[in-house]
Parts: C-alpha cells; structure tokens; sequence
C-alpha cells in the first residue's frame, strides 16, 4: 500500500517497540509510476513529482530509479496462525524463555571469542521444542553470522533426525542483515522472528552495519524489506504483545526488559575486546 505520509505507525496497530514504518512501500509505488510514465503521461508526471518529494529525499528520476518494485506487505494474524499454529501468548512465552535460557549462555560463550553478541533458534512448529541453538562464530569466519551458523547447524543434524524446514520456526535475537534474511531463504524456512531491531543493532549495541548496507547497496535506509513475500513471513516478537492481556503484556514486557539487561551486558563484552584489538579478526567490527 502506498504511503502518504513520511512516517507512519504499523497499520496492524502493533506496539511502539518496533520501529516506526518510514517511507516503507513509498518507494516501490513511486517508482511504479516512473515506468508508467510514457504511457500515462503528464498527469503521471505530476503524481510521481509528490510520491517522490514524500519520500524523505530518495528521488525516483533516471538516474535512480528502478521501475517495478514491489510494494510493501506485512503478515497477518491469518498468516501467524497458518504458520506458528499456536496462539501469540504461547508462541511468546516459549520464544523469550528459549532466548533467555538457551541462546543468550551459548552467546556469552561466542562473546567471549570475540564474535558479535547475535544468536538464534530453531524451534519445531509442532510442539515448540528447541531442534537447534547456535550464535555467531565470525571469529572463524566473517560470514558466520549468527542466522548463517543456525542455518549450517541445522543442516549439519542428519534429515532423518531433523524436522522437515517447513516445519520449523526460525528465531533470531536480531533483525537479520542482508546475508542473513537470504542465508535464511535459501535455507528454505517459511518464517522469522527477531527480537532487537536493526535500530537497536545500531544504537543499543554500536553495530550499524545492517542499516548502512541496506542504505549504501541497496538504497533503503529505513531498513525495507517486504516483511511478507513468497518465501517467507517475518514478525518482530515484540509487536506480538500487544495481542496479550494486560497482564500478560506486563509479564512479557518484564521479560524483554531483562533481556535487554543480558544483552547490554554481553555487548559490552564484546565492545571491549573490540576496543582493545582482542576481538574476531574481521572487516567489520
């Protein structure tokens, strides 16, 4: 849906933890309009000029443009349903306790080798048991991100002892970067969750890089992408509360706030052992 402002609450009407959509979905309307036109003419012209002026400065014109983006969709509460199969409350209670019981003491383990504080978890859609736990190893090899390593650890557990992808849910403690959403599809599973924005990446645990890619290779630096698409459907955990009694809500807002607290303390294991030249051996820090 094309929007008409610079910035814009979710339309599912979700909490405030996750970022505020800017410009999502402008950009691709806009430069749907740049390859129409030829053939609509003027009037085009004149609907591209505002579209485009919206768009916090990202001119849609020749030389930026690339006709035909898709526009921007999010999940619904149809689509959690067809793919979790449990109801948010339970979804998030054993989501926060996997995060805080099994993948934040494996990353305190990468932190201290000097690998970046992102983790994650497989869980079967079955029964939300955990499959698999892993976090990042890039002290080994820049690419093992911390969704790159769940995905390997996944598939290195033989098929007939693994759930089939289709039937897993794929937890991440951050918003997956570039590498890691396609390591994620190529991977095959149909969803994501994350708990830390790519906000938060950037300004809670000093890593920008996520943003900065999206903006300098892919010229989105609000961080777009189509959070629904034929792949996959992605969700932040935290925009899932909302869903929850009040008392619920309470208790799950309790739990972030001391995740929060864990993960502070593991970045700022990894903040100085990168200031003090003793972290990963790797391009970005």
């Amino acid at each position: 849906m094309m929007k008409t402002t610079d910035t814009m609450p979710r339309k599912d009407g979700a909490g405030s933890n996750r970022r505020e959509i800017t410009r999502r979905g402008l950009l691709g309307g806009a430069l749907s309009l740049a390859a129409a036109g030829p053939i609509l003419g003027s009037s085009a012209g004149a609907i591209l000029g505002s579209s485009a002026a919206l768009a916090s400065g990202h001119r849609a014109d020749e030389t930026t443009a690339s006709p035909g983006c898709r526009e921007w969709t999010q999940p619904t509460d149809a689509d959690f349903a067809a793919i979790v199969g449990k109801s948010k409350v339970e979804f998030l209670d054993r989501a926060f306790s996997v995060i805080e019981k099994e993948v934040a003491p494996k990353t305190l383990e990468g932190v201290r080798s000097g690998s970046k504080l992102f983790g994650g978890a497989v869980l079967d859609k079955a029964d939300l048991s955990t499959v698999v736990v892993a976090t990042n190893t890039e002290a080994e090899n820049p690419l093992l991100h911390g969704e790159i390593t769940l995905v390997n650890t996944y598939y290195a557990i033989p098929k007939a002892e693994r759930p089939p992808v289709k039937r897993c849910i794929f937890i991440s403690t951050h918003e997956p970067c570039p590498l890691c959403i396609a390591g994620i599809t190529w991977g095959g599973f149909d969803n994501f969750f994350f708990l830390w924005t790519y906000e938060d990446s950037r300004d809670e645990y000093g890593i920008p890089h996520d943003l900065e890619m999206l903006d300098q290779i892919f010229r989105c630096p609000e961080g777009s992408y189509n959070e629904k698409n034929k792949y996959f459907s992605a969700w932040s955990l935290r925009d899932l509360i909302p869903g929850a009694s009040s008392e619920e809500q309470k208790r799950f807002d309790a739990q972030v706030a001391r995740l929060k607290r864990t993960y502070a303390d593991l970045s700022e294991i990894y903040q100085k052992a990168k200031a003090a030249g003793t972290g990963a051996d790797v391009p970005l820090k």
